[in-house]
């Protein structure tokens, strides 16, 4: 017998048991409030949960995670028209989140006129493999476009952002992936292209395990690729469209390959299917993505290649950033170069060494710069100098700063004189970049050297021999473009073979350490056996440099005992 709840006694359960214990479709009966009357034992087998946790209780109660349409079996008992309807949902008993279908029909159970309640009448439909498949591909598709936000364009290179596309839509939904941009984005050309042929460099290619050995035939990251004229890739950039290509079709196969070479390789390893997207920045193509399949593999969907466009669009974004760094980094680098030029000894017997790191090569170079000045009877001016920040426009008030100095240089001042000159100087020019500067005039004999700093931090000076190194206790004045003057100079004394070492704040800056504890480290420098200039600040920069959070620019220069 069923287990079944207090009812009307006009209802004979016993009766219903008779007539519904043995049949495979799940019935339920409901009274008027829609609480279980009682179950068959084909919807307990199937719910997975006793009569007794059914009866006297309301689907929504007894299965929160399904989607009982209640609203609906509420219709049912007020206009007594049977309905039929397809639920959805969790069964508390089932293991993992799989999702569960069921078409159900509801009937108003009426006795003597009288409505009684509702009996429903359920069987699990179980969706097709075409329906399965689809929703598997849906899945991943979301899966691949919410892994892009995260793996693509984590760097500002452009090579690295094609590799992590690259990557990731390998074997998502392609078994080999190629990314190609266009040389002028990322190097020059090694030879010029003949006459209808579209060149790209390759940038990044992925592929299966299976096929990577074989997919080596296609070149390598670097290489670069020619296109003949109505092969996919021009095809593709000239509408800026994707293309699909069936390979199994000889024509099309020797159509789509850059090559008959490369028609041969998509023989051999059994490619059957391809898709090139273009990878374009507002309107405009800056390389493709290119896809292929083989084996057992589907061919294409329409659906594959609307993620595939995405995934080369998101990407594009990226690409675009990178290009814009490495083309303002270049013209920085340069500029910086150029003005960074190995200065010219003033004198035959001035030695100078230099030496210019930056932090890292993502950084956008800075405004760190040096100078030897000559000036009249044998003196020279040596200027060490940061302006702030990175990036072109650093690089361009540095060369500001330098020119405005050359010209103060000429008037003989002492270099407390020439950094208040500058500061004014500046201030009127307009420059808006603050920056440190540290002077130092010596003397013709190199016996005596006036320092003078705005906001710099002080020079050493490296004695041969046992007689040390120093730290000169220049009194440091604010940063020149600050308008608030008050520099002073210091006078310290040069032995015979003195070297002056001067650098800025990369070399010992580093974050949670004092700075003067970091300055103080300098004092144990020494000179090389040989007094090699060179040989010292090669040692500098293996101690200090690494570690570095800012570019460094150091300095070393003496005059010499006996002039050349």
């Amino acid at each position: 017998m069923p287990v079944h709840a207090d009812h009307p006694p006009s209802i004979d359960v016993t009766a219903l048991a008779a007539v519904l214990d043995g049949t495979t479709a799940g019935v339920a009966v409901f009274d008027t409030e829609l609480r279980y009357m009682y179950v068959n034992p084909a919807l307990v087998r199937h719910n997975g949960l006793p009569p007794a946790a059914h009866l006297g209780r309301r689907p929504s109660e007894v299965m929160p995670d399904i989607d009982a349409r209640e609203d609906l079996m509420h219709a049912v008992l007020a206009d007594g028209r049977a309905r039929e309807i397809t639920s959805s949902g969790r069964l508390p008993a089932a293991s993992g989140t799989a999702r569960c279908y069921w078409h159900g029909a509801y009937h108003r159970l009426e006795i003597s006129e009288r409505v009684v309640g509702v009996v429903g009448i359920v069987l699990e439909v179980v969706a097709s493999d075409d329906e399965q498949r689809r929703l598997a591909q849906a899945q991943r598709h979301l899966s691949l476009l919410d892994s892009a936000n995260t793996r693509i364009g984590t760097t500002l290179d452009m090579d690295t952002t094609c590799a992590e596309l690259a990557d990731l839509v390998v074997p998502g939904i392609a078994d080999v992936a190629i990314v190609e941009v266009f040389p002028r984005d990322v190097a020059p050309p090694v030879r010029p292209a003949p006459p209808g042929v579209v060149r790209l460099r390759r940038a990044a290619m992925s592929a299966v395990r299976g096929l990577s050995p074989g997919a080596e035939r296609f070149g390598v990251a670097g290489d670069y690729i020619d296109h003949q004229e109505d092969a996919a890739v021009p095809r593709c950039l000239a509408t800026d469209l994707p293309i699909v290509e069936n390979l199994t079709d000889e024509e099309q196969l020797n159509r789509s390959a850059p090559s008959p070479e490369w028609a041969d390789a998509y023989r051999d390893l059994g490619l059957h299917s391809a898709v090139v997207v273009p990878v374009s920045v507002r309107g405009a193509p800056i390389g493709i993505l290119g896809l292929m399949r083989g084996g057992g593999s589907p061919v294409f969907s329409d659906d594959d290649v609307v993620v595939a466009r995405e995934l080369a669009g998101r990407a594009a974004v990226h690409l675009d950033h990178a290009r814009r760094f490495t083309h303002e980094h270049t013209i920085a680098l340069e500029l910086q170069r150029s003005l960074l030029s190995e200065p010219r000894p003033p004198h035959p017997h001035i030695e100078v060494a230099t030496r210019y790191l930056p932090a890292d090569r993502s950084v956008l170079v800075g405004g760190d710069w040096f100078d030897v000045i000559p000036l009249p009877d044998g003196r020279h001016l040596k200027a060490m100098g940061d302006v702030m920040g990175h990036g072109v426009e650093a690089a361009v008030a540095m060369s500001h700063y330098r020119s405005l100095l050359r010209l103060l240089a000429d008037e003989e001042l002492p270099p407390h004189r020439i950094l208040q000159q500058l500061d004014r100087m500046v201030e009127r020019s307009g420059i808006d970049r603050a920056a440190t500067c540290l002077l130092a005039v010596v003397d013709r004999d190199g016996e005596m050297c006036e320092v003078a700093s705005a906001g710099h931090l002080p020079p050493v000076f490296i004695d041969p021999g046992a007689a040390g190194t120093r730290i000169c206790d220049v009194p440091a004045g604010p940063p020149l473009g600050t308008g608030f003057g008050g520099y002073r100079s210091a006078k310290m004394e040069c032995g015979p073979g003195t070297v002056l070492f001067m650098y800025t704040d990369g070399l010992v800056e580093r974050r949670d350490e004092d700075i003067d504890a970091c300055v103080a480290r300098l004092r144990e420098l020494t000179l090389p056996e040989d007094g090699d200039l060179e040989t010292l600040l090669d040692r500098v920069l293996e101690r200090f440099g690494p570690g570095a959070e800012d570019d460094i620019a150091v300095m070393a220069s003496r005059t010499r005992v006996e002039p050349v």
